[in-house]
C-alpha cells in the first residue's frame, strides 16, 4: 500500500475512540506520526493510550497527549509535545466532539454554551495553537469535523448544529487566510456509529456505519495535493460534497412595497439556475451591486 503522508506530523483530538481513533489509525497506517489527544478523565486516558499502543503494535509513531480542547494552554502542549518529538505539524484534525441534545424550548443555555465550547472554541484552541509553526514551514493540513446536522438542521441539536455550521464559517475563512502558505483547511461530515450515536440509530444501520469507513475521507484532505475549502461527506462507504451557494436571485426597484412584492418572489429568489459557489464573502457585495447598476442602465 502507498504511504500517503509517509514522516507527516498529525494530531488528533478525541482520538480515544470512535471516528478520532479510526482517523489516528488510518493516518498512521498511510505512515503519518501521530499525537492521540483526549481528556485524561477517570481512566487517565486509558483509551487513547490503547490508540497509542495499537499504532505502536503496527510499526507506526504516536505518542500520547492528555488535554482538554476547551483549554487553550493544553492545545499549545499539544502542539509543543509535537514540535519537540518530530520538529514539524503537518495535521491536524479537529475531532473532539460532545452531544447535549434536546429540544430548543427543553435545553438549558449551560447545554447550549457548552456543546459551542467543546466543537468550536476547542477547534479554535488547537488550530491556534499550530497556526504559527504551519504558516513559518509554508505547509499544514487542517480538517474541521462537520456534521448534516449543522449544513442542513437536525431535531433536538439546535447546539450541535450551530456549532457544526460555525465550523463551516471557520474553514471558509482560515483557507483564504492559509493559501499562501500552503495551509489548506478543510471540513468533514461524517456518518458513522460512535458513542455519540449510541441509542440514535438501528442497530442494522450501526453496523455499516462503521467510524473506519469515513477515515478514508480524511486521508484524502490530508495528503499534499488535497483540496481547500471542501466539504466532503462520508459514510457506509459512500463519498458526497457540500456547497454553500448564491442563486442569481432578482433585482427590485426601491420603493415602499419592496417588501411586500418580495413575499410573492420568493421562489425566483430561490431558483437555483446559475446558481454560484462563490470563493469569498465579497461575492454577494460584487453580484448585488452589478444587478443593480444593470438594473440602472436598463431603465436609463
Amino acid at each position: 500500500m502507498e504511504k500517503l503522508l509517509q514522516d507527516r506530523v498529525a494530531l488528533v483530538t478525541g482520538a480515544g475512540g470512535g471516528l478520532g481513533r479510526a482517523h489516528a489509525l488510518e493516518l498512521a497506517r498511510h505512515g503519518a506520526r501521530v499525537i492521540v489527544n483526549d481528556i485524561a478523565g477517570a481512566d487517565f486516558g486509558a483509551a487513547a493510550r490503547s490508540v497509542v499502543a495499537e499504532i505502536r503494535a503496527q510499526g507506526g509513531d504516536a505518542q500520547l497527549h492528555l488535554g482538554d480542547v476547551t483549554r487553550s494552554d493544553d492545545m499549545q502542549q499539544m502542539a509543543q509535545q509535537a514540535h519537540t518529538a518530530w520538529g514539524r505539524i503537518d495535521i491536524l484534525v479537529n475531532n473532539a466532539g460532545i452531544l447535549r441534545d434536546k429540544s430548543f424550548a427543553k435545553m438549558g443555555l449551560d447545554d447550549f454554551r457548552r456543546v459551542l465550547d467543546v466543537h468550536v472554541m476547542g477547534a479554535v484552541h488547537a488550530t491556534k495553537a499550530v497556526w504559527a509553526q504551519m504558516q513559518a514551514q509554508h505547509y499544514g493540513r487542517i480538517v474541521m469535523t462537520t456534521s448534516s446536522s449543522g449544513l442542513y438542521g437536525n431535531f433536538g441539536q439546535s447546539n450541535y448544529g450551530a456549532a457544526k455550521m460555525a465550523l463551516v464559517g471557520l474553514m471558509q475563512t482560515l483557507a483564504l487566510e492559509g493559501a499562501r502558505r500552503n495551509i489548506r483547511v478543510n471540513c468533514l461530515a461524517p456518518t458513522a456509529a460512535t458513542g455519540m450515536t449510541h441509542g440514535i440509530l438501528p442497530a442494522e444501520a450501526l453496523e455499516r456505519l462503521t467510524p473506519e469507513r469515513v477515515s478514508p475521507a480524511l486521508i484524502a484532505l490530508c495528503t499534499e495535493d488535497a483540496p481547500t475549502r471542501m466539504i466532503l461527506l462520508a459514510g457506509a462507504g459512500s463519498f458526497e460534497a457540500a456547497h454553500v451557494t448564491l442563486t442569481q436571485g432578482i433585482q427590485l426597484p426601491d420603493g415602499a412595497d419592496t417588501g411586500a412584492r418580495l413575499c410573492g418572489l420568493l421562489d425566483q429568489v430561490r431558483q437555483r439556475d446559475g446558481e454560484l459557489v462563490p470563493e469569498e464573502g465579497w461575492a454577494q457585495y460584487q453580484l448585488e451591486l452589478q444587478k443593480a447598476a444593470d438594473a440602472a442602465r436598463a431603465a436609463a
